[in-house]
């Protein structure tokens, strides 16, 4: 950060903290909308797990649509300049958001302070061939994290942190009790998913996916990933031959006979299966990426997480 970067950045918050002890007892709001803090959070995903925590206390403005493919989305010239606006922008990182990792840069340049979530939450790499994963990206890190509930937890921790000290303006006592609420609700996430997982015979934890998205998940709670149809950590890749071939072949060993596909992403690549390995392949639809809009089944990261549980659960448990 530059010297006249963070001169510019103290007094904006000098600014916002100056505003709101002017304003603090008073019936009325004194600040304009301009005025208010400003959080810019790049994922959906993590979009709604800021917004728990900050509350009212800052406007907090999501970067990337329902239903959209964080490997893939951009931004507009307005949604740039909004981040180099911001006070704190919250992205997800270790490579995930592909075509606006250089605005968070350049916002970092011009004096804003960012928040890279998936390198604070001890990021896992994606596994050796042998163990499912995609040899070319074999210990490369995966940004997935967010399909392990109890990353996130720590995740919500670190954002609330990082609000307090970034952000001027906002009252630390309720962003705390924000975080704290919404820590119990993930808490009570994983028991509950735990107990949902146990239905699931041991012989049975086996995942194929579109691409490799649920690693975190397989690691916090005991599943084995077989392989996925696009044999990378981005859907920005394609399935050569063989790649299927192994996948099928993989999938042929364990006896399984289910895929769950993005619900973002076409499922095209997952019906090749059924004729490759002939009869019935089973395609069941997550919500691995994006959130959707509201109203839709996985319009928060909480409804995410238990539509996914749910049919993960439904999809392996024999009938």
């Amino acid at each position: 950060m530059t010297r006249a970067g963070r001169t510019l950045l103290r007094l904006r918050r000098s600014a916002a903290a100056l505003t709101a002890l002017l304003c603090a007892g008073t019936a009325t709001a004194c600040a304009s909308p301009d005025e208010r803090p400003r959080v810019v959070v790049t994922t959906n995903i993590l979009g709604d797990v800021t917004r728990e925590i900050v509350g009212a206390e800052a406007d907090v403005t999501v970067l990337m649509k329902p239903n959209a493919d964080p490997h893939s989305f951009g931004l507009s010239a307005v949604q740039a300049a909004e981040m180099e606006n911001a006070d704190l922008v919250v992205f997800n990182g270790l490579g995930l958001e592909e075509n606006v990792l250089r605005h968070v840069e350049a916002a970092r340049e011009s004096g804003v302070a960012t928040f890279e979530v998936g390198e604070a939450v001890d990021p896992l790499t994606f596994r050796a061939p042998d163990d499912g994963g995609p040899e070319r990206e074999s210990g490369q890190p995966d940004p997935h994290f967010w399909t392990d509930p109890d990353r996130v937890r720590k995740a919500a921790g670190l954002i609330a942190d990082e609000v307090v000290e970034q952000v001027g303006g906002v009252d630390e006592k309720t962003v705390r009790r924000n975080a704290a609420r919404y820590d119990r609700q993930l808490a009570a996430l994983t028991a509950w998913m735990e107990k949902s997982f146990d239905r699931i015979p041991e012989d049975k934890r086996a995942l194929v996916t579109n691409h490799h998205v649920f690693g975190y998940l397989a690691d916090r709670f005991g599943f084995r990933v077989i392989g996925a149809v696009i044999p990378s950590g981005t859907t920005l890749a394609s399935p050569s031959s063989s790649d299927l071939r192994s996948l099928t072949e993989a999938m042929r060993e364990a006896g399984v006979r289910t895929v769950f596909a993005d619900s973002s992403r076409p499922a095209r690549l997952a019906d090749v299966l059924r004729g490759e390995l002939g009869g019935r392949v089973e395609v069941i639809e997550l919500y691995s990426e994006s959130l959707t809009a509201e109203g839709e089944g996985a319009d928060t990261y909480l409804r995410m997480m238990r539509a996914n549980t749910t049919a993960v659960t439904e999809g392996l448990t024999p009938r």
